[in-house]
């Protein structure tokens, strides 16, 4: 586990090692956090003369990197030089016979015992590892902090930022107390679910399996009530619910960001339930930027898209109308030009000729400012010249004749 100066960013336990330059902030928000710091200052004998600098140091930010290990913590700490300082402060560690005799006391308590298992680390659990007569709190010569620096002072005052900020560290994740004596988090619940269901020797039992009932079996005897209906979807997708904060500053995103996005999530998931769609998963990149355009489009939503595609507000908008009539059919005629068979755009042309002369290439038939485009997929598409652009706003017919009734 690793804490850093920066704060909770990236994977697994982070937390700032310090409230800020010159803060004058108490360690130790939990109870596990002030236990610790009462251990270190009245318990575990180390210089009492060093730890107030030490504190100023944990306080200042100096500490820009921890992580917790089976018996020891690392540092990166800035001092006076410009290279931060290693520190390490070894934590005596349980062997296998001292953790048998925690884990047995622990697993003694059935409550306490149903508590770790469910994570949570409980200030009873003290009072278990003292009745097998050993302590998870450091005592006298339990602590041992070392340091790159020139000071020979146990310890010196980066080291003894180090040993404050473990409060911070435990408030986070009082489990890392049980990593500093050895074992992690997952081998102490292992070894607690293997005394709840063992044989009182740390080995578990074995447990008669039901082995349940062949679902061909549940559906042929009527002697068994029959299955539950899976309750239907809606008959609409569902509203997300109202963030209750906004997004923290300088994120880059905003509240209206994650609604619209928590929506788009909720109406595809509803497509997949329904069967009304296949709730976009087969999407391209740019059939997706063209489907989300059509539903901003007329509002400040479709602006602010259209900038974070890096795309021209017109050329979008060009593509959001083809979506809108033809879904992903419609897009890829829209830009899209290939030799189509002269015998498949025969219809075409006689049902064009009635606008006026016909301008044949490829899949393209063209007479003034009207244009019948044939698709790959063998529907046909009309195009309307608009300021000199060909748009296309109609749905796809089968029949090209079908594009032209209506003018």
């Amino acid at each position: 586990m690793t804490w850093w100066a920066d704060g909770p960013t990236g994977p697994g336990h982070r937390k700032p090692a310090a409230q800020g330059t010159g803060a004058r902030r108490a360690f130790g928000a939990t109870w596990w956090g002030r236990a610790w710091i009462e251990a270190l200052e009245t318990r575990a004998r180390l210089d009492p003369n060093r730890l107030p600098r030490g504190r100023g140091y944990a306080r200042s930010g100096a500490v820009l990197e921890m992580e917790a290990l089976p018996g020891q913590l690392r540092a990166s700490v800035q001092g006076s030089r410009r290279r931060p300082y290693d520190v390490v402060v070894r934590v005596r560690e349980f062997d296998a016979a001292e953790w048998d005799r925690v884990l047995d006391a622990v697993a003694a308590e059935v409550g306490r015992t149903a508590a770790l298992l469910d994570g949570e680390l409980e200030p009873a659990v003290l009072d278990d590892v003292a009745r097998a007569g050993l302590d998870l709190l450091p005592g006298p010569g339990e602590l041992g902090p070392r340091c790159s620096c020139p000071d020979d002072a146990d310890p010196c005052k980066h080291a003894a930022a180090v040993c404050y900020l473990v409060a911070d560290l435990l408030d986070v994740d009082p489990f890392a107390l049980l990593l500093l004596r050895g074992r992690d988090r997952d081998a102490v619940l292992a070894g607690l679910r293997a005394r709840r269901g063992g044989n009182g020797s740390g080995e578990p039992t074995a447990e008669p399996v039901d082995e349940g009932l062949p679902a061909r079996d549940a559906f042929a005897t009527t002697a068994r009530p029959p299955l539950p209906r899976p309750p239907l979807p809606p008959r609409r997708p569902g509203r997300p619910a109202t963030w209750a904060v906004d997004p923290p500053a300088g994120s880059g995103v905003t509240l209206s960001d994650l609604q619209a996005l928590a929506q788009d999530a909720a109406t595809r998931a509803w497509e997949l339930a329904t069967g009304a769609g296949d709730g976009g998963l087969t999407l391209t990149k740019d059939e997706d930027v063209a489907r989300r355009a059509a539903a901003a489009l007329g509002t400040p939503a479709f602006e602010v898209l259209a900038r974070r595609v890096e795309r021209a507000p017109r050329d979008l908008a060009r593509q959001a109308l083809a979506w809108r009539a033809g879904g992903a059919g419609a897009l890829a005629v829209l830009d899209e030009l290939w030799p189509a068979p002269a015998d498949e755009l025969a219809d075409g042309r006689t049902a064009l000729a009635d606008v006026g002369p016909v301008r044949v290439r490829k899949n393209t038939l063209t007479s003034g400012s009207v244009q019948l485009r044939l698709g790959r997929d063998r529907q046909w598409y009309r195009l309307d010249k608009v300021h000199g652009t060909w748009e296309l706003r109609r749905a796809p017919e089968a029949r090209p004749q079908d594009l032209l009734t209506g003018d």
